[in-house]
């Protein structure tokens, strides 16, 4: 067994973050009954928009899901002792996250009751019936892997589920990126390099989430220590997906057919440059490269704080560019002809929003939860 003790949170942190959590989950679910009830249309969705600001912050929190278990997979796949203390939490963060995506999609679907026929019926052929599977799938490997670390009777087999949970959250990720890569109706998702992009992505994206999640519970006295070599990871993590993003980009401008699209999101399309230059690169990538490798010292919490939330409103704003401007850009008929030749719009609405805003919510209300109920932060060696 390690020679390491844990601790949950006190008091003092629990209820605020459970409050809070609590009213913004009170908000989403009054945005989803109103869709519900009155329909989409009061939305800013349309027939050429259908995926919203909900699956757009959905996807994101299930990409960054997988990568949140990277602590874990370390500390066991790879046998690195000094993250064997944080993989507990490790653990918990993803399988929140992945319920926070999941809890968005189904209620933004407009009759969640339809997934028991997704549950009891499954096309093969559909991507998405896969994806249940890759999504349930994850949840239960890695709540067993979670079991092996919590109780010292199973321990033995805590290898073997790390190396499973490992394993497949390298194949939901790849299947949430072919989601897009296999559809050929759209110029900016058809393309074989989508999959393994969002497996990379999730590794910086998820940390990101980690680490808030370590900075804000840990005590100062364990953090500096801890913080140093994560935040080390995450820059590492960071460099690789803007490296992929960057291939992506390229390949678009090159390829026949994907260079329109291309130039529409990177030079001309309005809103989407400002998040691609400005969001997602420059406040997402560089400011918090700046932040995390400024000096020799290690960062102060406040820094690691500041530098994570950049870089998760970064990734939102490149999910919402890779998602709505595919979207929004004119869908090709045959080669040389468009569906109408005009760019949709799209507004998002407040309701979206609100309702994305609480998958947010439910994952932190599941992480502040566990984290009182078990044993997960170290407290000392």
């Amino acid at each position: 067994m390690e020679s390491v003790r844990y601790r949950s949170i006190n008091t003092e942190a629990f209820l605020p973050a459970i409050a809070i959590s609590l009213v913004v989950i009170a908000i989403a679910a009054f945005a989803a009954f109103n869709m519900e009830h009155e329909g989409h249309h009061i939305t800013g969705m349309s027939n050429q928009v259908i995926w919203g600001v909900p699956h757009v912050l959905a996807i994101f929190l299930i990409v960054s899901a997988s990568g949140a278990l990277n602590v874990a997979s370390i500390a066991s796949v790879f046998d690195k002792a000094f993250y064997k203390p944080l993989a507990r939490l490790s653990a918990v963060v993803a399988v929140a996250l992945l319920i926070g995506g999941l809890t968005v999609i189904l209620l933004d679907l407009g009759r969640p009751d339809r997934l028991i026929v997704a549950m009891t019926y499954y096309n093969f052929s559909s991507i998405f019936a896969w994806n249940i599977i890759l999504y349930t799938g994850f949840a239960g490997l890695s709540l067993i892997y979670l079991w092996t670390m919590l109780d010292w009777q199973v321990e033995a087999y805590k290898r073997m589920a790390g190396i499973a949970a490992f394993t497949w959250r390298l194949i939901l990720t790849a299947g949430t990126g072919s989601i897009f890569g296999v559809l050929v109706a759209r110029e900016a998702y058809h393309i074989a390099i989508m999959g393994p992009m969002f497996i990379v992505l999730s590794l910086g994206y998820g940390t990101a989430f980690y680490l808030l999640v370590i900075s804000l519970f840990l005590p100062k006295a364990l953090l500096d220590n801890i913080s140093q070599r994560l935040s080390r990871l995450l820059v590492i993590l960071l460099l690789c997906g803007l490296a992929f993003s960057l291939i992506y980009h390229l390949a678009n401008l090159f390829l026949f057919g994907s260079e329109g699209f291309e130039q529409f999101l990177l030079f001309g399309g309005g809103v989407f440059p400002l998040l691609i230059w400005g969001l997602h690169l420059s406040i997402g990538c560089v400011l918090p490269l700046v932040l995390l490798k400024m000096g020799k010292t290690t960062p102060t919490r406040k820094v690691i704080i500041v530098a994570c939330l950049l870089i998760i409103l970064g990734g939102i704003g490149q999910f919402y560019a890779l998602i709505i401007g595919g979207q929004v850009f004119p869908m090709p008929l045959v080669d040389g002809y468009s569906f109408d030749g005009a760019i949709a719009s799209y507004t998002p609405s407040h309701w979206e929003i609100m309702l994305g805003c609480g998958g947010f919510a439910v994952a932190m209300l599941l992480t502040v939860f566990s984290l009182r109920i078990f044993r997960l932060l170290p407290a000392s060696k």
